[in-house]
């Protein structure tokens, strides 16, 4: 049936269409992804549509926070957390530099994601959490696992695929797990580990309210910009909301999904906006300094171990190589990247220790030395260890733990001799 509406609408293409219809103007994107500076409640509808107005307060970083900080006296890390944080990030930064030299020698096949330049989000968060928490990664999860605890020597061996890798050789570099250490993947698809950091939330709300265990375990699920247009994202957002469920929903919003700017791909690129929309507070947080991710990490954990409910929380970050290592890294502005570089989380981390007198450089080149030398080790490790056998390549398929199911005679397929004949070359 024609309506008013669809009648004032001509045939595409036609003179008069060309003629009524104004061009489409996009509209200018911010000038910068302008950070949240409220806390962690949940605002009525009519404050928060005043507050997302009003809000234009820049962002800060490390040096911004030094400056405050110096007024008051008052220091946002111990020396002994500072230490812990410093050594964490210049592990994830190392060792995705060597995973670079070794994927260029041809030790690691397939797709590899470096997670240079967004190193403060992971220790901002997973520092703050306990062996029992649980985190969900992407593709990028490297540098997740070993934050989370996961040996530097079981993460480099997953890469070569070996089998002292934490999977075993059967993951690579997409899919780090970990049961002991609760790292729960490692996902290529963007997007699927969501639903995944959502049932484990659900898991530590039914042990808590349900089985009365004393359980008070957090999920961080971590996920890039490019997951936010999905629609596994608002599902989970959804459920999260309905059931109170403890988690964090970290954006790592490193400004490209791929090759595809995150202004030119989002209506709304301000992402922790969807919080409020579902009844959770959204956070807008300097990803480039730890300090600040650690102080939004804090709130946002202490929110979930009491039962408040989840948190969206947007972190504007930056990679400093490509999509992959395939990629050459060609669409990002010059400018653009020198802008970040000089934003290093860790360089800023290093000047806020020394400057406020919590670790001499001294001992953060300690600390750099026996980094080097484990990521080292790792490698060392990593190359002589064995590859899989045969055998273990129909392991995991189906819920049989030895492998391709039973025969007709009870005995498991995969210890006939014929029944792997065709494999060799894989």
């Amino acid at each position: 049936m024609a309506t008013s509406f669809s009648a004032t609408l001509p045939l595409h293409g036609s003179q008069e269409n060309r003629l009524l219809l104004p061009p489409i103007r996009l509209a200018p994107p911010p000038p910068s992804f302008l950070g949240s500076t409220r806390s962690l409640t949940v605002p009525s509808s009519r404050r928060l549509y005043h507050a997302h107005a009003a809000r234009r307060s820049p962002v800060v970083g490390v040096q911004e926070v030094v400056k405050e900080k110096k007024v008051t006296n008052s220091l946002l890390i111990t020396k002994e957390e500072g230490l812990v944080l410093y050594e964490d990030m210049i592990l994830g930064r190392s060792f995705e530099d060597m995973c670079a030299q070794m994927y260029y020698r041809g030790k690691m096949f397939g797709f590899v994601h470096l997670y240079n330049g967004q190193e403060a989000v992971s220790t901002g968060f997973i520092k703050l959490l306990t062996q029992s928490d649980s985190v969900v990664s992407t593709y990028r999860d490297h540098v997740h696992a070993l934050s989370k605890g996961v040996s530097a020597r079981a993460v480099m061996s997953e890469l070569f695929g070996k089998v002292t890798g934490c999977c075993r050789g059967q993951g690579g570099s997409m899919h780090m797990f970990s049961k002991e250490h609760n790292m729960l993947g490692g996902f290529a698809f963007i997007g699927e580990g969501i639903p995944v950091a959502t049932g484990a939330a659900f898991t530590s709300k039914y042990k808590r309210e349900v089985l009365k265990q004393d359980c008070d375990d957090v999920t961080v699920a971590f996920f890039g910009d490019g997951t936010c247009n999905n629609g596994q994202f608002y599902e989970c957002l959804n459920m999260a909301a309905l059931y109170k469920l403890p988690i964090i929903f970290v954006v790592e919003n490193n400004l490209w999904a791929i090759g595809m700017s995150h202004l030119r791909s989002t209506s709304d690129p301000e992402i922790w906006k969807k919080g409020p929309a579902f009844g959770m507070p959204g956070v807008h947080v300097d990803g480039m300094d730890v300090l600040k991710v650690r102080e939004v990490a804090k709130e946002a954990v202490t929110r979930a171990r009491r039962g408040e409910g989840p948190t969206l929380v947007e972190c504007e970050t930056y990679r400093f190589r490509g999509h992959s290592l395939a990629d050459p890294d060609e669409l990002r502005d010059a400018a653009e990247k020198a802008k970040y570089a000089a934003r290093d989380p860790i360089t800023a981390l290093k000047k806020y220790l020394v400057e406020n007198k919590l670790a001499s450089e001294g001992e953060l080149k300690t600390i750099e030395k026996k980094i080097d030398e484990l990521v080292e080790e790792a490698v060392e490790f990593a190359d002589a260890s064995p590859q899989p056998g045969r055998s273990q390549l129909l392991e995991n398929v189906f819920a049989d733990p030895k492998g391709f199911g039973i025969g007709p005679d009870g005995r498991y397929r995969c210890e006939d001799p014929k029944f792997t004949e065709g494999t060799a070359q894989v």
